[in-house]
């Protein structure tokens, strides 16, 4: 069996610099338009840190980069991180009312687009096109970059993420914990330099982007891919040899259509990952039946301390729902409203602490002391995710939902993913949101259910009762085609508020 690459690094550069020690010549990643190895990514990198430091790029400050998935993506991340910077990535589908706000926050020295006219209305600077990078990165020769005198707590990554917040927000990765987190997801996961990482989920997001640092990692290749590209994906992971996938429920369920209608053998993929929306049990069954030789790692993560727990392959054949257990190193406590450790089974706030919780938020020093504190009898930092779960007694985490998920109706006490968890159990419902009630309407579920089944929304209710208690069962069950979803993959609950009008009564 091939093994990742043994080596010791203390910053998130180093990683690229173990990669290349160790193997040069090596494919490291591959896009639509060609291929490099580590010595021609390590060349990149090189060229990217030296044209930023032409713009007055230094240690400590931003450089924004609003991407899709090219190798050039790579190569402005590490340039910045060599030069002790700080790296900036946002969804190229981040729209300018959320766009200005995350420029002014975090008040870069350089902004990099695609495309630099729907940057320009947003920032006085001036914004760089990607083609730029590509004409840099192929000019012959340029000086050496190491990252040397970065310090482990010097901050690497602001990553921002919306949340239950109505602008977004950034979290401070400084270099420590994000090489913490990597290396424990490696070790669970256990990427191998003979894999091929298929990365068809933007690397603006943290789930694409630790791709890029487990890959490295292990030594491996990348494979990237755009949304636009979607539709041929069976092809591209058998022209690569794919081997691991990770992916979000709607990405599974494109990928199981498409080798539906594929009449060749399945790609060799041996692994699908999953984080930021659960598979349901018909998806992981499907997923199995078309890609016999892969394994399925549910895994659990918020991107204030990236992974939370890894569950051993397939463990939804033994433990059904099970997020996994805690990364080693870390710990998970389930506690109540009055901060008490609650025992197995019984539900309360997720929290976390280990050397993988992140800083905090960027320039949010009141939410940061809410959410990220310190133990008081340790002093280890401690993560209070908003969360809400349980543990068993073999210690595996169950997610239950959003703390605005969770609320009581006719006295009962429930949480949105149960409703829609039973909905999916469903024969004919494909996928499920439940909206939680307010003071204007009572409880919304929204299912897809396929074409064929014969479900109409009173049947749905109907089946709904035989797995649920009453007060359970939404009085308002409504069919759409498909699910909206944030462009990160997860469903987008804000969209489906707008289909029920404020004031209305069910």
């Amino acid at each position: 069996m091939t093994t990742a690459i043994e080596t010791r690094v203390d910053t998130v550069p180093g990683m690229l610099d173990a990669a290349l020690a160790a193997r040069p010549e090596a494919y490291a990643v591959r896009d639509v338009h060609g291929r490099w190895t580590y010595a021609e990514l390590d060349r990149a990198a090189d060229a990217c840190a030296e044209w930023l430091a032409r713009q007055g790029v230094g240690a400590g400050d931003r450089v924004v980069a609003r991407l899709g998935n090219s190798r050039e993506f790579l190569a402005l991340m590490f340039g910045t991180l060599r030069l002790g910077a700080t790296f900036v990535p946002l969804n190229r589908e981040m729209k300018a009312y959320h766009l200005r706000h995350v420029i002014d926050d975090a008040q870069p020295r350089v902004v990099v687009a695609d495309d630099a006219s729907t940057v320009a209305d947003v920032t006085p600077l001036p914004v760089w096109p990607t083609a730029l990078l590509t004409q840099l990165v192929d000019a012959p020769g340029h000086p050496r970059h190491r990252g040397t005198g970065i310090d482990p707590d010097d901050l690497a990554l602001l990553i921002y993420t919306s949340g239950s917040t109505s602008v977004p927000k950034a979290v401070m990765s400084t270099h420590r914990p994000v090489l913490f987190a990597a290396q424990a997801i490696a070790a669970r996961l256990r990427y191998r330099h003979d894999d091929v990482v298929l990365v068809a989920i933007p690397l603006a997001f943290d789930y694409g982007l630790y791709q890029v640092f487990l890959s490295i990692l292990a030594g491996a290749e990348l494979v990237l891919t755009e949304p636009s590209a979607h539709v041929g994906l069976i092809s591209t992971m058998h022209r690569y040899g794919v081997t691991v996938v990770p992916i979000v429920p709607s990405l599974g369920d494109m990928l199981v259509r498409l080798a539906a209608r594929d009449a060749r053998p399945a790609p060799p993929v041996r692994m699908f990952t999953n984080t930021g929306a659960a598979l349901t049990g018909p998806l992981i069954a499907a997923l199995r039946r078309s890609f016999p030789h892969a394994a399925v790692y549910a895994m659990f993560g918020i991107t204030e301390c990236k992974r939370v727990s890894i569950a051993e392959p397939d463990v939804d054949l033994l433990k059904p729902g099970s997020c996994g257990t805690p990364l080693d190193g870390t710990e998970v406590l389930i506690l109540d409203d009055a901060g008490r450790v609650q025992p197995p089974g019984e539900p309360g706030e997720i929290v976390v602490r280990g050397p993988h919780v992140m800083s905090g938020y960027w320039r949010a020093p009141d939410l940061s002391r809410e959410r990220f504190r310190r133990d008081p009898a340790t002093g280890r930092p401690t993560l209070y995710t908003g969360d809400f779960g349980y543990l068993d007694a073999d210690g595996h985490l169950y997610f239950l939902g959003r703390r605005d998920d969770m609320f009581k109706r006719r006295g009962v006490r429930l949480g949105a993913l149960e409703v829609e968890a039973a909905a999916r159990d469903v024969p004919g419902v494909r996928d499920a949101a439940l909206l939680p009630p307010t003071d204007g309407h009572d409880m919304v579920l929204f299912a897809v259910v396929e074409p064929d089944s014969g479900l109409d929304a009173a049947g749905l209710a109907h089946r709904l009762g035989e797995r649920l208690e009453k007060a359970k069962v939404p009085a308002d069950c409504r069919l759409l085609p498909e699910l909206p979803l944030t462009p990160n993959g997860k469903t987008d609950k804000r969209r489906l508020g707008t289909l029920v009008p404020a004031g209305q009564e069910d």
